[in-house]
């Protein structure tokens, strides 16, 4: 009921929390099409599992992910999948965030990249390590930004916060993203996880229509946006990253990997 069909994308359940790990430490946990579909898979099991509260997402203990696999915007992996649905992994994965009923709790370490940042939008408790950074790259790789980014972000942080970290796309720490009011609360290295894991249990011992109204009430009004959005955000991503700018800048980020 709950093996994932993505080696790099583990499941596991404790008590009423459902745990999904990004695993692909030797690529810091960069995700593949078949891991998007995972992650997707995994929120969407969640969901329906009447015995699961709570949906608590992790990377490995350095890095939560560096964000999309950057060889897939120079290849056609990315623009079409094997289910019935023929929609693009990544899609799928950002409208299972979109939709998931139940909390989303996000423990946060090391990189957090792109989708390892937007996806943070989406989630409703967010507990990161002291030593891990944030980043939306997109401009620099010639392509704008994802997930619901555009329309959610000036919404938690104003406009000119976001637009600095859109439209500059430098790193930013943890500490300046709880700042923002993007992160929860931030604690030591060695504390991040357990406190994380804390945090789901307590919030799955309560009552659980309770909560998922409140988050569905609390989220009212986003919601009707949001789809519209990233439908939008897919389009001009996907004319963007075909682009000759595009894709020298993502040529040249691999030659370098390549030669270094």
């Amino acid at each position: 009921m709950i093996d994932s069909q993505d080696p790099n994308i583990r499941y596991s359940i404790d008590e009423k929390v459902f745990v999904i790990q990004i695993h692909r430490p030797e690529k810091k946990n960069a995700l593949l099409p078949a891991m998007y579909r995972a992650l997707g898979d995994g929120l969407k099991q969640a969901d329906a599992n009447e015995s699961i509260n709570v949906v608590l997402i992790k990377g490995v203990e350095d890095c939560f992910t560096s964000g999309n696999d950057v060889s897939g915007f120079v290849s056609d992996a990315e623009t079409t999948d094997s289910s019935d649905s023929n929609e693009r992994p990544s899609a799928y994965f950002m409208r299972a965030l979109a939709d998931t009923r139940k909390p989303i709790v996000a423990a946060v370490s090391g990189l957090a990249i792109g989708i390892g940042t937007t996806m943070l939008f989406h989630c409703d408790l967010i507990y990161a390590s002291e030593e891990s950074y944030l980043q939306m790259p997109f401009t620099r790789l010639g392509v704008s930004p994802e997930a619901g980014s555009s329309y959610l972000l000036p919404r938690q942080v104003g406009y000119q916060r976001a637009a600095e970290l859109i439209l500059l796309g430098d790193r930013f720490s943890a500490e300046k993203a709880q700042e923002y009011g993007i992160v929860t609360e931030l604690l030591p290295q060695n504390k991040f996880l357990d406190y994380a894991l804390e945090k789901s249990h307590e919030l799955a011992t309560l009552p659980s229509q309770a909560v998922q109204e409140s988050k569905r009430l609390l989220k009212k009004g986003t919601n009707e946006a949001l789809h519209g959005t990233i439908d939008s955000e897919l389009e001009v991503f996907g004319k963007l990253v075909e682009s000759p700018e595009a894709q020298a800048i993502v040529k040249a980020f691999l030659d370098r990997k390549k030669t270094g």
